[in-house]
């Protein structure tokens, strides 16, 4: 992966000497390492509280490079410096372990990024100025310098060489025996961006013909109304941003409303809609005779499904927005009122997940969740299924969508559900999709591009 050359903000004075913005930078991704792997914050929250302190675009791009690289090959990187420190350095203190994360960030430059040695291995030294720690200049320096001219020590364990926790890598060993290779290499990769295009009266070649007028390259997807960016961009910059002809969205996650399929007039529940693209993707299949209900139980994120909404509506439907907790059907019909009384026609479960389908967009969730945490969820996701599909209207279809990647999730958790539902049936889906488990279609992350992501169509019917 080849970064934009970092930009030229100003210097940091630290102790009578000055430090340049690149070793700015740099202590800048230690610190962020450090609150995503050793406070347990969320990287997404991190970065939105980081990146706009940073007025280049240029060293805000950069800064994600190397933080996104460091999580996402974080375990082999702590194996290397394993083999190559004669101990471990100190972590008591917050600013031992940015100074210990500090190593990551330079690792990360070497390694994934493949940045010029003299300059990952220059800044990040002078990195440690800033955290009064020039007394490790040598040890930084000799190390960072092993990793540019010797073969790096290679772990016996999968798990350790593709920097994926062990329980993970035990469940895809169960569950795809014959692409575990191919997951783990997929997750580590960078995803590229996806746009839906949505504006009424703007087409798919039309936006792609605006971002060739601007130099951005792009290609359409196997979604109806998908772009694949063939490059790096910041989406606010590009034409179209602000009239709203798009909004960025996975190919996967687009594929979800197609997979549903409601038709124009349709009254439809997003059930757990945040943060809001797919509900804009119903709004526009709907049309302007139909009705979309969104529910999430989290009022901040449903305020931002409104506001997207509010942005892009690509119909006059009808629309609203409840904060409810779908898994308990009093609540959620409460919320419902009279706007889906007569019950829907279709309804969207995004059911919460793992999230092992969007590693590589989010690697912090590889550090973050653990084995236990799947039968939480399944139980979550099983009460979800059985509290939203009375509200099918006879014939009314309910799509069950994860962005993940394990079975336990995904076709055995609608198995049990048919077992469970003489009423419900299972509906075939196209092979578009994904690959065929018996009970749904699985996607793999980088299949055409997407995100890993599975789809599972169920009818009801009349007892």
């Amino acid at each position: 992966m080849r970064v934009a050359r970092r930009g030229a903000s100003a210097a940091v004075r630290r102790g009578g000497s000055v430090v340049g913005s690149g070793a700015a930078l740099r202590a800048e991704a230690a610190r962020v390492l450090v609150a995503v792997l050793d406070e347990g914050r969320s990287l997404k929250a991190v970065l939105a509280a980081a990146l706009p302190k940073i007025p280049d675009p240029r060293d805000r791009g950069l800064l994600e490079a190397i933080v996104f690289a460091a999580l996402r090959h974080e375990r082999r990187y702590a194996f290397v410096l394993s083999r190559w420190l004669a101990r471990p350095l100190p972590v008591g203190r917050a600013t031992d372990r940015a100074v210990a994360r500090l190593l990551l960030v330079g690792l990360a430059q070497i390694d994934a990024l493949g940045l010029a040695p003299h300059a990952a291995v220059g800044t990040t030294v002078e990195a440690l100025k800033l955290f009064a720690r020039d007394g490790l200049a040598g040890l930084f320096n000799a190390v960072l310098r092993r990793a540019t001219r010797e073969p790096w020590p290679r772990a016996d364990s999968p798990a350790i060489r593709a920097s994926h926790p062990d329980w993970l890598v035990r469940r895809f060993e169960a569950d795809w025996p014959e692409r575990v290779d191919a997951l783990l290499e997929a997750n580590n990769a960078e995803a590229p961006l996806w746009l839906r295009v949505n504006a009424p009266g703007v087409s798919r070649a039309a936006l792609c013909e605006r971002l060739a007028a601007a130099g951005i390259a792009s290609e359409p997807g196997s979604a109806r109304d998908s772009l694949r960016l063939l490059e790096r961009a910041n989406p606010a910059v590009l034409p179209g941003f602000d009239e709203g002809a798009f909004h960025v969205q996975d190919l996967a996650a687009q594929l979800a409303v197609e997979a549903l399929a409601p038709a124009p007039g349709m009254r439809v529940l997003d059930a757990c809609a945040a943060p809001g693209g797919k509900t804009i993707g119903l709004l526009s299949a709907v049309g302007d005779a139909g009705e979309v209900l969104a529910l999430d139980v989290d009022a901040k994120r449903l305020e931002r499904v409104r506001a997207l909404v509010d942005a892009l509506k690509p119909s006059a439907a009808r629309f609203d927005a409840r904060v409810a907790d779908a898994t308990d059907p009093a609540a959620a019909l409460a919320a419902f009122g009279g706007f889906g009384a007569r019950g829907f026609d279709a309804i969207l479960l995004d059911a919460p997940c793992s999230a092992t389908g969007i590693l590589r967009r989010q690697p912090d969730i590889k550090a973050h969740r653990r084995d236990d945490d799947i039968t939480a969820l399944m139980a979550t996701q099983a009460r979800l299924l059985d509290a939203l599909f009375p509200l099918l209207i006879a014939g009314g279809r309910l799509l069950y969508a994860t962005c993940s990647t394990l079975r336990d999730e995904n076709d055995r958790q609608v198995a049990a559900f048919l077992a469970r539902h003489s009423t419900a049936r299972l509906v075939p889906i196209e092979a578009r999709f994904g690959i065929d488990t018996g009970a749904g279609r699985q996607r793999f992350p980088g299949d055409d591009g997407g995100d890993g992501f599975f789809y599972a169509l169920i009818e009801r019917r009349a007892p």
